[in-house]
């Protein structure tokens, strides 16, 4: 039997067997614990994969992160993934992904093992055609042409079919590994093989010569002289409060011999993923998905999960947040009270746990970072206003009536105010974010998963408890989850049945990681933060190096922070000119020299090698340009529509570049640090977006909101507004209730 070659084949080096994909059934649950098997009910039979990784002194991985430090991985293929539907013949397109995937990894280094099934479907195909080759014309002809297809087949013995297919299968095999350069050799066993010690022996030396040798063996049972399968005798349960789909009809082995194997290759070292392998949309890269520790299939360990899984904080954050929208705007405000009174009343806890989070941090991150990650006493102040901002805002949120039209005589169509859903937040370092956020969240009535940087992880753990207790005064604890497994942030981007919206806050880089492993959910942010100040040959002496040095130098690792100085070219070796670069050096900004800014030098600073720079330190472009057109069209062609500002007298110039500067925020005589939800009088933001749909800019409560209609009849069908009908549209608007907002 299949399963006994786990059980039994790799038992003598099964310290350094690693994970095993198999094709033929996928598990529902994400990490199964052999503990907790007994409350599995059910698991359909759908074809899979299943991987056994580990490390290399006997220790199965704690976590799925782990698995890309594999060196030893088994691949076992189950009958499903191997064959066609109709179960006579092979799956040519799955068996040629599955190869590219082992080539891929054998070819970066690691060491590929394959257990295949696949023998008796193939032979099974050869010896049906040749079967109906063998019947005579004239009885083909006497029987018809439709009888003819469907003339009976007498029943195959599968050890006949394996035996015509055994040396197919791996003809087939050796040419598509070929392709990749890379050999493979076949190894037959039976479940005889396992109880002889010396036969044991001899196949344990014969796998770790050909893992030397660079080769990928192939084993394979040797279905042509084992002993007939007893029916369902795999399927007499490990526990029988476990339901198991049923067994693919040309496979040995079973769902519950696939568990088994798993739970066995667990204790002795070997961590296990079963996956789907017949899935269109993952098969074709569902091995080295498994390999790169992404969430595919069910992944065994022995570690007891901490706490619940994503799919479940999920949940509860969408039951949470539908509660928390059906309070009263009253309640939600009182609850952001309560969190804004805490952030003063604790402050000591959190300020302790954040001396934690530096502590560890101090030698691995960045200045810049070390800042955002820092909190004080000012910070919690500052947080408590905002979020009392928030919480007076909110009043009028979730409900507010936008629109009232009269469709027709008793038939009443308003647009009304709701949440978007369940909102999943991104931020790094940063945990000043968590209660603005989930403040927002609160206000606008949505549920929230928020994911933070390991970095912030003793801050994040206080200010969530902290926001949790608030949100226990109307009993809705569950609508703000902190995400603490050890997901990846591509795996939570695959969550689209329970997240509806992702916000990342952080590096450029985050944010197009994050926008490229999107499936299917809408991303709100910014890629980028490349931020303009012109200065105009009519800017006041005074007033340019303030602006200059507060949107520079008062947080260069902000994304509102100024990246690239424009000057008019008249301004060039003038005093303010001068006043400029004196004040940028004292100041210890490095400067980089525009294309054109260069031309006018005969030394240093060198030419910037991409004007599309988003420095997020004390690093600044300067370039000059001719006018206030020029100026514009450099921001459109170099710019990231975040924020971008005009210093100068003259009002005309001024509102002609605001009109025309296509970015989310357009200054005039004013720092691009005002760039921000909480300077904006929004009390905080969930971040900034640059996108043209929907919140741009600063988002605040508004943009965590969307809107539902809502139509009040009485007995009215679309067929009483036909031409020969009795009604006709009226289209009528109609006032807006005002709501009291004190």
């Amino acid at each position: 039997m299949l399963s006994q070659v786990y059980r039994c084949g790799f038992q003598p080096f099964n310290q350094h067997l690693l994970p095993w994909v198999k094709c033929t059934t996928v598990f529902r649950s994400h990490c199964i614990q052999p503990s907790v098997i007994r409350h599995v009910r059910s698991w359909s039979n759908i074809p899979f994969i299943t991987v056994p990784l580990s490390r290399t002194h006997g220790k199965s991985f704690a976590h799925r992160s782990e698995l890309k430090h594999a060196k030893r991985i088994v691949v076992k293929l189950g009958s499903a993934v191997v064959t066609r539907g109709d179960e006579c013949g092979l799956a040519l397109g799955r068996l040629a992904s599955i190869v590219e995937q082992v080539s891929v990894l054998q070819n970066q280094g690691r060491e590929m093992m394959l257990v295949t099934s696949g023998a008796v479907a193939f032979g099974k195909q050869r010896l049906r055609h040749e079967i109906l080759l063998s019947q005579s014309v004239r009885q083909a002809l006497h029987s018809g042409q439709n009888q003819l297809k469907e003339m009976a087949i007498p029943v195959l013995e599968a050890r006949a079919c394996a035996a015509a297919g055994q040396s197919g299968l791996m003809a087939l095999y050796e040419a598509m590994f070929t392709q990749y350069s890379i050999c493979a050799a076949q190894i037959l066993v039976t479940n005889l093989d396992f109880h002889d010690e010396q036969k044991r022996r001899n196949l344990n030396g014969t796998l770790h010569e050909l893992l030397r040798m660079n080769i990928v063996p192939i084993v394979n049972t040797n279905d042509a002289v084992v002993p007939p399968a007893e029916p369902n005798s795999d399927l007499q349960g490990v526990n029988q409060s476990v339901t198991f789909g049923t067994k693919s009809r040309v496979g040995m082995g079973g769902m519950e011999a696939k568990v088994k194997a798993a739970l066995w290759a667990l204790q002795g070292g070997t961590s296990v993923v079963i996956a789907n392998g017949t899935h269109p949309k993952v098969s074709g890269h569902v091995i080295t998905d498994i390999v790169e520790g992404k969430k595919v299939g069910t992944f065994f360990s022995e570690v007891k999960p901490a706490g619940p899984t994503v799919e479940q904080q999920g949940e509860m954050a969408r039951s949470g947040g539908r509660m928390l929208a059906t309070l009263e705007p009253e309640q939600r405000a009182e609850i952001i009270h309560h969190l804004a009174d805490l952030l003063t009343d604790q402050r000591d806890e959190i300020l302790l746990a954040n001396k934690k989070d530096l502590e560890e941090a101090e030698g691995r991150l960045a200045a810049p970072l070390l800042k955002r990650l820092s909190l004080s006493t000012s910070k919690l102040n500052s947080l408590a206003i905002g979020l009392r901002q928030i919480a007076a805002s909110s009043q009028d949120s979730v409900g507010r009536v936008l629109r009232r039209t009269r469709i027709a005589k008793n038939l009443e169509l308003e647009q009304v105010t709701v949440p978007i859903g369940v909102l999943l937040v991104i931020f790094e370092s940063r945990p000043d974010c968590l209660p603005q956020v989930a403040a927002l969240a609160i206000a606008s009535g949505n549920g929230l998963l928020l994911k933070g940087g390991k970095e912030a992880a003793h801050s994040n753990r206080i200010l969530h408890l902290l926001t949790q207790e608030a949100l226990s005064i109307h009993g809705v604890k569950e609508a703000v989850q902190l995400v603490n497994t050890r997901e990846e942030v591509e795996d939570l981007c695959r969550l689209d049945k329970m997240i509806d919206l992702i916000i990342p806050r952080g590096s450029s880089q985050l944010v197009r990681d994050i926008q490229k492993a999107a499936k299917g959910i809408p991303v709100m942010g910014h890629s980028e933060g490349i931020c303009h100040m012109y200065v105009d040959s009519e800017a006041s002496v005074d007033k340019v190096t303030r602006l200059v040095r507060d949107s520079k130098c008062e947080y260069p690792a902000a994304c509102n922070a100024l990246e690239t100085l424009l000057i008019h070219r008249d301004l060039l070796r003038t005093p303010l000119f001068d006043q400029i670069i004196d004040m940028l050096r004292v100041e210890q900004v490095k400067i980089h020299a525009g294309p054109k800014f260069a031309s006018y030098l005969t030394f240093s600073p060198s030419e910037v090698k991409s004007l599309r720079t988003e420095y997020g330190d004390l690093e600044l472009c300067i370039e000059v340009v001719d006018n206030v057109q020029d100026a514009i069209d450099h921001i459109h062609k170099y710019g990231s529509s975040h924020t971008d500002v005009i210093v100068t007298e003259d009002e005309n110039t001024a509102e002609f570049f605001l009109q025309h500067v296509d970015s989310a925020c357009v200054f005039w005589n004013a720092s691009t640090r005002f760039s921000d939800g909480y300077r904006f009088g929004l009390g905080a933001e969930v971040g900034i977006s640059t996108s043209r749909i929907h919140a741009r800019g600063p988002v605040g409560l508004e943009g965590l909101l969307t809107t539902k209609w809502l139509l009040r009849g009485k007995d009215h069908v679309v067929s009483d507004f036909s031409e020969h009908g009795s009604l006709k549209y009226l289209h009528e608007n109609l006032p807006i209730p005002q709501r009291n907002t004190n």
